[in-house]
């Protein structure tokens, strides 16, 4: 993302530097601050956070799936090869996942695997609060879960890493 920025400057952005600075908010998908522009001048960031969460559900599941599959795993073979975005490398690095032990990078990597292969798509987590331990437990706590109630836990964090990545990115 880019340096911080105003809700002003945001709002009266043309529409490719609007696209620009919002588009990492959500994963890969910039089709989400393509999808608001139409509704500026938005009040508050948490107006715009609204806006392009209601219009990611409008969506439908099919881009929902692309959403959730278009973030990485965490501690994953991208983490490894240093492929994360700029920010969702922060976030990893914030939660202490770059200085795994090989124990706990055996756990992740294991539990990157059970969760793939009974939902078909990346665990996600807003991991900004969480330590190592907090994340391997919400790990095997969300393995647990039914299919669609996993994909709406999944929503549920990518709106709340959306919004954490907003408040850090604008300045109201």
């Amino acid at each position: 993302m880019s340096a911080a920025i105003t809700l002003a400057a945001l709002n009266s952005a043309s529409e490719e530097d609007f696209v620009r600075v919002l588009g990492g908010v959500f994963e890969h998908s910039p089709w989400v601050a393509q999808g608001v522009l139409g509704q500026r001048p938005f009040a508050s960031v948490q107006a715009l956070h609204r806006a392009m969460t209601e219009c990611i559900q409008r969506a439908g599941r099919d881009a929902w799936l692309t959403l959730i599959r278009a973030h990485p795993e965490l501690a994953g073979k991208a983490a490894v090869r240093g492929e994360l975005t700029p920010e969702s490398s922060s976030e990893q690095a914030g939660a202490g996942l770059a200085n795994c032990s090989p124990e706990e990078f055996a756990t992740l990597t294991s539990l990157n695997q059970a969760y793939r292969e009974k939902f078909g798509f990346p665990f996600i987590l807003a991991v900004r609060g969480y330590d190592r331990a907090g994340i391997i437990e919400q790990f095997q706590r969300r393995l647990g879960l039914a299919p669609d109630a996993e994909m709406a836990e999944n929503l549920a964090q990518i709106y709340r890493i959306g919004r954490l990545r907003l408040d850090d990115l604008i300045r109201e």
